[in-house]
């Protein structure tokens, strides 16, 4: 058979990765004895290259410790494909020319996609997850000593930042909206209206917390209306790549996302998309040699390299999902394949009794945030397990303040398929709890 069992490799491609230069004693079925001389723990490789605890190879590269195959419904990391991860099995010198080509291609493409341009705007990643891209941003914008910020707050992120300024001992104020209401730019424009000294404005766009989504872009113009000198910073996180946002219409200065959201690549940097001028007016602010976005720009004008290591799998799968985003159409199209996914979650879940937290009105299409029940008989660390005893993974416990919730995500590499097994799981996961249906 050309391809072995259901990893997803090619016998070519599977001795390739082995090396040639080393002896496989056995390759038969898809058990490998050896790898690069290695032997696995039960003679089994998964699709990654990498063993399961117990030599159980999953189809998608995700395995549990009793090698069931697990579905990620998270708000990331999220299911990625099969050549997004066969992408991180090259080694790259991190100042090879070919990851000096893959960096280029990335902030080329990502300025592309987010439909700006690049005479105006650039794109610097930065090592680490999405928060370290945060706060590499807020610490580069502000000046410790004399910026005011507004943090426009409606969950877990945006207190987030609120963290981060008194870490670094810079005066913010944290505009503190419900959890379960988009932000829209009258709200913020009657806040302005009391006080408008402010130097730097953030906004979360798909609060992640909830699944709601504020109107960024209203309150961009609001903002800059009335803070016309103002740096406007909106984290996208769990938006960028697959819900439309116009920066130019909404002045933003900088927007912020991940590398294992919705564009589908896997964790390692994150990034932002900011104005040049924006950017460059903030030299001499940073108090980090890390975080400093102004260098880490300069550095890659300078000769196309990281300042220091790079994370270089995660930029080479990176490439490859961006080339998977414009092969599916572009942002649009995976808009429709991930607004399908997020209906049949919803429908198959209120069949089930679950109710959402906030109306769909308000929400995006990535993450859903449903009450838990008041059964006698629910605990949701016991309903958890028994998704991941069945393959399913879901976000571990409740983030908001003021109702019991728990959140599925509907972004990555899911299908309708993996949606209707996901809700026969939660309906026998239910009846093992003695739980009937509907739970609500």
């Amino acid at each position: 058979m050309d391809r072995l069992n259901a990893f997803g490799f090619t016998s070519l491609q599977l001795l390739t990765y082995l090396d040639t230069t080393t002896t496989v004693s056995l390759i038969m079925n898809g058990h490998v004895i050896a790898q690069n001389g290695h032997s696995t723990q039960n003679g089994h490789i998964s699709q990654n290259g990498q063993s399961s605890q117990n030599g159980h190879s999953s189809r998608n590269g995700h395995s549990s410790q009793n090698g069931t195959v697990m579905k990620l419904f998270t708000p990331g990391p999220l299911e990625t494909t099969i050549s997004v991860r066969e992408a991180l099995l090259t080694d790259y010198g991190s100042r090879s020319d070919e990851m000096i080509s893959i960096i280029k291609f990335i902030r080329e493409k990502l300025v592309v996609f987010a439909g700006v341009p690049e005479d105006v705007y650039t794109c610097v990643p930065i090592q680490g997850s999405g928060t370290f891209a945060v706060e590499a941003v807020m610490n580069t914008t502000t000046d410790k000593k004399n910026s005011r910020v507004l943090i426009i707050d409606n969950g877990r992120y945006g207190e987030r930042m609120e963290v981060m300024c008194n870490y670094m001992g810079v005066e913010f104020h944290g505009m503190r909206e419900p959890e379960s209401k988009p932000v829209t730019g009258e709200t913020v424009r009657k806040f302005l209206e009391q006080d408008n000294n402010w130097d730097i404005v953030t906004i979360v766009h798909s609060e992640t917390t909830t699944g709601v989504l504020n109107h960024v872009v209203d309150v961009g113009k609001v903002v800059k209306e009335i803070c016309p000198d103002a740096l406007y910073i909106v984290d996208s996180m769990s938006s960028f790549g697959a819900i439309e946002l116009d920066l130019e219409a909404g002045l933003v200065d900088f927007m912020i996302s991940s590398a294992n959201k919705c564009v589908e690549g896997v964790p390692g940097f994150a990034y932002t998309i900011c104005r040049k001028d924006s950017l460059l007016k903030c030299q001499g602010r940073a108090t980090s040699l890390c975080f400093d976005l102004v260098q880490q720009y300069l550095g890659f004008q300078k000769n196309g390299m990281f300042r220091f290591t790079p994370p270089t799998h995660c930029l080479a799968a990176f490439k490859q999902a961006l080339i998977e985003l414009e092969e599916e159409g572009g942002v649009a199209n995976r808009t429709k394949r991930y607004k399908k996914i997020h209906r049949a979650l919803i429908d198959g879940m209120e069949l089930l009794g679950f109710e959402q937290y906030i109306p769909e009105s308000t929400q995006g299409c990535v993450v859903t945030c449903f009450k838990q029940p008041t059964n006698k008989n629910w605990d949701f660390k016991e309903f958890y397990q028994g998704l991941i005893d069945h393959g399913y993974v879901i976000y571990a416990g409740n983030t908001c303040n003021d109702c019991m919730t728990f959140r599925i995500g509907s972004m990555g590499r899911l299908t309708s398929k993996d949606v209707r097994q996901l809700l026969e799981c939660v309906r026998k996961v239910l009846h093992n709890m003695a739980i009937e249906i509907p739970v609500m």
